[in-house]
């Protein structure tokens, strides 16, 4: 499932070379149409970051997935971020975790694409990302 309404692009697009050369894990990035984040998983959160830039979930098998709302978006300091959940919390597909201001960020100079990342990649055999280019949360 799609945590965010958008158009899905390869990692390699990603203008960040962490996430572009998957350094952090393998997945996709969602350049997105609407500043929210819904939960793609039925699963718990790892950890919310205090800047509310980023989410880590884990899905009830085990899969752990990093949401990394825009590039440099840290510097906000929290700014244009709402945060929904905290650490520790369960949630189920489509539960609302994040809201973001595109326009906002966008005019503070940063990027919002969304990477969407697999981190625990060496649990699995591969992790093959989709061609589907637009997504719905």
């Amino acid at each position: 499932m799609s945590p965010i309404n958008g158009e899905a692009v390869p990692l390699s697009s990603v203008n960040d070379l962490t996430f572009a050369e998957e350094i952090m894990g393998k997945g996709i990035a969602i350049i997105p149409t609407e500043g929210k984040v819904v939960s793609p998983i039925n699963g718990t959160v790892a950890m919310v970051f205090n800047t509310k830039h980023a989410i880590g979930l884990k899905t009830e098998d085990g899969v752990e997935i990093l949401i990394h709302v825009g590039l440099d978006t840290v510097n906000l300091e929290g700014q244009h971020f709402n945060s929904f959940v905290k650490s520790g919390d369960t949630v189920k597909v489509g539960d609302k975790l994040l809201e973001f201001d595109i326009k906002a960020i966008k005019e503070a100079g940063y990027d919002t694409i969304t990477p969407i990342i697999i981190t625990n990649i060496t649990d699995y055999l591969d992790i093959i990302p989709s061609n589907v280019a637009s997504v719905k949360a």
